[in-house]
């Protein structure tokens, strides 16, 4: 089995251990100036912050198309026709309609598709949970299960300093998101898990205010020194997210996974300036195949 999925899902894996995994990564494209690159392969996160900086346009993203899906599971159906492809929620995105319209135009190719319902980081456990499984030799149906599981046990939370690029996107309310901003509110954001699209969980003042609420609402489902598996991403902002990793770090006992930039794209919906975290119990990961 061959395992596919898209650049926002922020895989903690090098090259070589995508290889080892026979993990494919389709780039998601992001438009600015009327210039449109793949994530990873014309533009790297260092150019686009930079680009971002130099200009008063606001971004866009696209998903890949239903006919680079095709190609690659095309591609890959001459060596193993079971492919099982997964990508970030369907709330955020059109990724997943257009691996769905491929795998149908692919019949050669017995495709399965899933929707991660979250994005980043958390998409990203769900993925390599499943090609550890697939190379262990499990069944469809268990892998399916394992992901179901660590989907059903994470959770996601995100602050950011501005909204504007938010309310540009359309994936929060221009009335809310512009009275926000009037207010010089930082809203604590989370991914729901029956659509997978953003809610507002909270809110702040201050950013630090923002950061520390976060942290709360983590404590309302955990237990302080719970055993979490944690990692926290961020667009183009270290120091903040060294901010909010330590905060975390303070109240539970975290297996971290390196801290590091989100996807491109997915932080042009928020701009620079953003923070968050992918959170879950440490049990959850107990049956994944090492």
């Amino acid at each position: 089995m061959q395992i596919v999925t898209d650049s926002g899902t922020d895989l903690n894996l090098s090259p070589d251990e995508r290889a080892a995994l026979n993990i494919h990564i389709v780039p998601l494209v992001v438009t600015l100036d009327n210039m449109s690159y793949q994530e990873d392969v014309d533009i790297d996160a260092d150019t686009f912050y930079r680009l971002l900086a130099e200009t008063d346009s606001l971004p866009s993203t696209s998903q890949p198309s239903a006919g680079t899906f095709a190609d690659l599971y095309r591609t890959l159906a001459t060596s193993d026709p079971d492919i099982l492809s997964i990508h970030i929620s369907s709330g955020l995105s059109g990724t997943v309609n257009s691996a769905q319209t491929a795998a149908s135009m692919v019949p050669e190719a017995r495709v399965t598709v899933i929707d991660a319902k979250t994005l980043s980081a958390a998409s990203g456990w769900q993925v390599e949970a499943a090609a550890r499984a697939a190379q262990a030799g499990w069944p469809l149906g268990r892998i399916r299960s394992l992901v179901a599981g660590i989907s059903d046990a994470s959770d996601s939370l995100y602050t950011l300093k501005e909204l504007k690029y938010l309310i540009h996107g359309g994936r929060i309310s221009h009335m809310k998101g512009l009275l926000a901003s009037l207010l010089n509110i930082k809203p604590i954001i989370g991914v729901e898990k029956e659509g997978g699209t953003y809610e507002q969980r909270g809110q702040a003042r201050a950013f630090g205010g923002a950061v520390k609420g976060l942290v709360t609402l983590m404590t309302r489902q955990y237990a302080p020194g719970t055993a979490l598996r944690a990692q926290v991403l961020h667009s183009n902002d270290p120091e903040a997210g060294q901010m909010l990793r330590d905060q975390v770090d303070q109240t539970f006992d975290c297996d971290w996974l390196p801290l590091k930039p989100m996807s491109l794209v997915l932080g042009a919906h928020t701009g620079p300036g953003m923070v968050g975290v992918a959170y879950a119990p440490q049990e959850a990961f107990g049956d994944v195949p090492q």
